[in-house]
């Protein structure tokens, strides 16, 4: 096991709990916002874990870059939805 694995782990375990903690947000109040937080850290996560255990010498080049594109449109969908919301 190098320092490299350690720390993707590191990483990947920081992405599940945060993905976690908006979770238990959104359970509170069931606010749309906080889920697709969840979902993205969960989705940030995934990716992680995927480049860590697949080895995957580029990840640039790659197509789990796509997973994180996904991840941070979701984010951003679901500001553009909050803001339209109060208007």
């Amino acid at each position: 096991m190098t320092l490299y694995d350690f720390l993707a782990g590191v990483v990947t375990a920081g992405f599940l709990i945060s993905g976690l903690f908006f979770f238990r947000f959104w359970h509170r109040t069931r606010d749309g916002l906080f889920l697709a937080f969840a979902l993205a850290f969960w989705l940030l996560g995934l990716a992680q874990s995927i480049l860590a255990l697949g080895n995957v010498p580029v990840e640039e080049h790659s197509w789990i870059f796509l997973i994180r594109l996904g991840a941070f449109a979701l984010i951003l969908a679901a500001i553009i939805r909050k803001n339209r919301g109060r208007a």
